[in-house]
């Protein structure tokens, strides 16, 4: 999904929104970078719907906030052999 830039970023906000998504989730989705997805959600996004912009900063802000755990579970599993 290249191409123009506002439109992707909104539809990335609503994917976020719409499935409780991670930045990296999303990226692998839409086949962008997460780069690309930072840089659209916290740069671009505000500037042309502020809105939207306030509702996928909460879902940000949360996995932010959860990262830690999910870090540990996933090296939990790993030497678990899961």
């Amino acid at each position: 999904m290249k191409g123009n830039m506002e439109e992707r970023a909104c539809h990335l906000a609503l994917y976020i929104i719409e499935n409780k998504a991670t930045v990296r989730a999303a990226a692998k989705r839409f086949g962008v970078s997460k780069s690309t997805v930072h840089k659209d959600l916290q740069d671009r996004l505000p500037t042309f719907n502020r809105p939207l912009y306030l509702r996928v900063k909460e879902i940000l802000e949360e996995n932010k906030a959860e990262r830690h755990i999910r870090g540990g579970m996933a090296t939990r599993n790993k030497y678990k052999g899961l």
